[in-house]
């Protein structure tokens, strides 16, 4: 085994303090060994902190001998061809999300995967935020009954005035925080499953053109409705899971869950009832009952909650690296990146405004 080379493009806030770090963090798997970027303060700082080649001009950091692995933390409107260009130089590609425009840029990038032989990877770290993996051990465990509903919230009150909020630059925060929540959420339905979806968006906070207000309902089935908020102009910003079940429910946010049910064999044996229902002395009567409820909890050490982040993108890397240095299973796949993006192109399609980059 040895670590292996990794170079990032782009040193922004993800680059720099998500990729950077946790590449530093895992010398026995990971080296860091170059990195590019148009600012030169930047480069300078990566010098100091992490003794790496620097280049200004990415094309020359893919030249760059011995790398193994490439990650495309540039700007989101360049995400698709860049890791292109990555494949296309004989590197495996991580790349930050959003992924892509549309699902159809996917097939792009599937298929320059499969010509050139070389890994296919989107950072949807979310996928390991703790409350969300003790959300779908209860869910599949059975204890709440056939789930109904489940709701998915990223609220906050806050304005934002960066590139972020431009719809040409692929901004807003339904292919932003978004992506990260359609993610957890689609998890809910079986594989390959393509939900019908209701979306409204809106322009709160943001002084840009991009929204953010995203509120999606996806259905499909018999399964469950689900709901998905994203906000920035939400004062009383609460939980950001509950799920709706029919013998319980559940409530909480990553590091802290509560959930509540009954037992089927516990509960009075109840008949439909077709006439008026009324009281031994015949007054009129609803139905009523005492059911035992059966609560239970879960929450990280207060210690380990600053921490959250780091370490699902440390358990991210980790996964990556069994996959690309193992051979074992890539667990969050492209095509599950392309079921995404077809929800967000509906949701687009349904909020034309907010479509630029995503019409026809």
């Amino acid at each position: 085994m040895r670590p292996l080379q990794v170079g990032i493009i782009g040193l922004g806030r993800s680059g720099r303090d998500i990729h950077g770090d946790v590449v530093s963090r895992l010398p026995e798997l990971y080296q860091l060994a170059a990195v590019s970027d148009p600012m030169e303060e930047r480069l300078r700082r990566a010098e100091q902190e992490w003794g790496c080649a620097t280049y200004t001009d990415y094309r020359s950091l893919l030249k760059h001998e011995g790398l193994d692995l490439v990650v495309n933390a540039s700007p989101s409107h360049l995400h698709v061809p860049i890791s292109l260009e990555i494949l296309e130089s004989g590197l495996h590609a991580l790349c930050e999300k959003p992924l892509a425009h549309r699902a159809e840029e996917v097939d792009l990038l599937i298929a320059a995967s499969e010509r050139t032989g070389r890994r296919m990877a989107v950072f949807h770290q979310s996928r390991y935020v703790p409350g969300y993996q003790q959300l779908l051990q209860v869910v599949r465990s059975g204890v709440l009954g056939r789930i109904v509903q489940a709701s998915f919230r990223f609220n906050q009150f806050v304005r934002r005035w960066d590139w972020q909020t431009l719809q040409e630059k692929n901004g807003g925060n339904l292919l932003n925080a978004g992506s990260h929540l359609l993610d957890q959420a689609l998890q809910l339905y079986g594989p390959g499953i393509q939900p019908d979806v209701f979306c409204r968006m809106d322009k709160a906070n943001s002084f840009g053109d991009a929204e953010d207000y995203v509120k999606i309902l996806l259905t499909h089935g018999s399964g469950p409705v689900v709901d998905l908020e994203i906000s920035s102009c939400d004062a009383y910003a609460g939980y950001e899971y509950q799920v709706q079940g029919t013998r319980g429910g559940l409530v909480g946010t990553r590091s802290e869950l509560n959930w509540r049910y009954y037992k089927p064999e516990e509960a009075p044996h109840r008949e439909l009832v077709t006439e008026p229902i009324s009281h031994a002395d015949g007054s009129p009567a609803y139905c009523s009952e005492r059911l035992i409820w059966h609560e239970e909890s879960w929450s990280l050490p207060a210690e380990e909650e600053s921490l959250i982040y780091p370490s699902i993108a440390a358990v991210y890397y980790r996964m990556l690296y069994e996959h690309l240095a193992n051979g074992a299973p890539l667990e969050i796949t492209l095509q599950e990146a392309r079921r995404q993006l077809a929800v967000t192109e509906q949701c687009f399609r349904q909020n034309p405004d907010y479509a630029i980059g995503h019409r026809n």
